[in-house]
């Protein structure tokens, strides 16, 4: 008679931590082991540091540049913006976001640096760079 499969496979464990430091990264420390097994079969045991994202715009800037980006696209006022409406999404090719950063350094003079403008996807990534410029600015 076979003896079950259990009595062959240890039980796995997974422990898994997370936490926030005083740098805004978010850590996540797992740790796998397998009781039962020897000194030669360590656990194992992997660290991985990432950039947590949060809306950092201002909800005015967000309303502003929405506007703007309509206004660019000359979209029907009835057109919903939103924070996380994406440029493409919404008929804008590469030369419509090239405008619509030029429109929004006018309005809000600032000077947008080109690698910091192809990053643009979305409103709320034009909001959230125009809000830290803005803050550079004026420091």
């Amino acid at each position: 008679m076979a003896a079950p499969v259990a009595a062959y496979s240890p039980a796995l464990r997974v422990q898994v931590k997370a936490a926030m430091d005083a740098t805004s990264s978010f850590r996540v420390l797992a740790s796998l082991s397998f009781p039962g097994q020897r000194a030669s079969f360590p656990s194992i045991r992997m660290q991985k540091r990432s950039q947590v994202s949060c809306s950092l715009a201002k909800q005015e800037t967000v309303e502003k540049v929405s506007e703007i980006v309509k206004n660019q696209l000359a979209l029907p006022e009835d057109t919903g913006v939103t924070g996380e409406t994406k440029f493409v999404d919404i008929g804008a090719d590469s030369l419509d976001t090239v405008e619509i950063v030029m429109g929004l350094e006018e309005a809000f003079q600032i000077s947008v640096d080109e690698s910091s403008a192809q990053e643009i996807q979305t409103v709320e990534d034009a909001a959230a760079l125009i809000d830290k410029l803005i803050a550079e600015k004026d420091a």
